[in-house]
């Protein structure tokens, strides 16, 4: 998913050291408010000391950030995450990308309508088809005598 906007705030890094493999990491996060006519702010974070040195986000920069939504529960509860893999500077004029072509629907295509078929083919002598009633139900003159 693609995040349009400003960059308004660069939060300070976070890192440490993980207890399953020993090795340090860093996280940043950043503030971008969208470019709609109703802007709206979202915190997306950087992963890795790397693409955070290599994508280099500073305030005021307008860009194109392509990011990974996921959630994660911790004690009961949940919590989402929007991860950056890469941000490049805005251009207007660069072309809508279309949404991705979905799977599913190669793999279920547009239901067609059914052709009509007759109600039921009408019984062959000597089989074992029930016999129409020999009175209309509930006593009516015919078997489609209803009230609407």
């Amino acid at each position: 998913m693609d995040i349009q906007g400003k960059i308004i705030q660069v939060l300070p890094e976070r890192g440490g050291v993980s207890q399953r493999t020993g090795s340090e990491w860093k996280v940043a996060s950043y503030i971008i408010e969208t470019l709609e006519q109703y802007p709206k702010k979202c915190v997306f974070e950087v992963f890795g000391s790397d693409r955070i040195a290599q994508m280099n986000i500073q305030v005021g920069q307008t860009l194109t950030v392509s990011v990974d939504i996921d959630a994660h529960e911790y004690n009961g509860r949940w919590f989402n995450s929007v991860r950056a893999w890469r941000a490049v500077p805005y251009d207007p004029n660069a072309p809508v990308a279309a949404p991705a072509a979905d799977p599913a629907a190669a793999a279920f295509p547009p239901a067609q309508p059914a052709a009509p078929t007759a109600p039921f083919p009408p019984a062959q002598p000597g089989t074992d088809a029930p016999a129409a009633p020999a009175t209309p139900p509930f006593g009516g003159e015919s078997a489609d005598d209803l009230p609407f």
